[in-house]
């Protein structure tokens, strides 16, 4: 299976992926993931990318194309893949479809209050990164972390208005490249306002089986 996550900030793309991943054995590929460890290890490519995250732009797509280029002749991608954060342009989308052949593109979508709602309930400590949900998955002791005993916050990013602007963002941006799936005939939209998310994941199972994608 070689899909294509897309949906707006907040949605649960990250989640699905990872229940997926660990269902199926195909590996969950995030371009800014691996931004940030080519940063960390001081890459060539990390150099490069650090000069466009710290100018608060965004990485050019030939760079974007040719690391996932690379990524996905990886041996572990033989048996497919899910790509979550690109294609982010419509350049990026076509650029795709050069390399291999997606079997699907997946929308995830949710109400923007039902995403507020979600994202601003999440608490992250500074420490050691677990995440926690104030109503979903609250830590034992109110504010801190079960881990490590730090003092858990909110990150700006999941203050509602913030979400809010980046749901608008996101629908203004990603617009060309649903349509581009859409009439493709590859696009299935989920609907991820339904918890739990292995519920969502269910769904999206039922879809791919329908297609034959998905053959067990």
């Amino acid at each position: 299976m070689r899909l294509v996550f897309i949906g707006p900030p907040g949605v649960g793309k990250g989640t699905y992926a990872k229940i997926f991943t660990s269902k199926y054995g195909i590996p969950h590929i995030s371009t800014g993931d691996i931004f940030r460890e080519e940063i960390a290890k001081g890459s060539e490519l990390g150099k490069k990318v650090k000069e466009y995250v710290e100018k608060g732009l965004l990485v050019p797509d030939e760079i974007v194309i040719e690391v996932v280029r690379n990524r996905i002749k990886q041996p572990d991608c033989e048996k497919g893949f899910i790509l979550d954060g690109f294609p982010r342009t419509l350049r990026q989308a076509e650029a795709l479809e050069t390399m291999t052949n997606i079997d699907a593109a997946i929308h995830f979508v949710a109400p923007v209050e039902v995403i507020i709602a979600r994202v601003s309930g999440r608490l992250i400590c500074p420490n050691c990164g677990a995440i926690y949900h104030v109503k979903n998955r609250p830590p034992k002791k109110p504010g801190i972390c079960d881990n490590c005993g730090a003092k858990l916050i909110r990150r700006k990013d999941d203050e509602p208005e913030v979400v809010r602007r980046r749901y608008e963002v996101y629908y203004e941006t990603f617009r060309p490249i649903i349509e581009f799936y859409r009439e493709k005939g590859k696009l299935i939209e989920i609907d991820a306002s339904i918890e739990p998310a292995e519920k969502v994941v269910e769904i999206l199972e039922n879809e791919l089986r329908k297609r034959g994608i998905l053959k067990s």
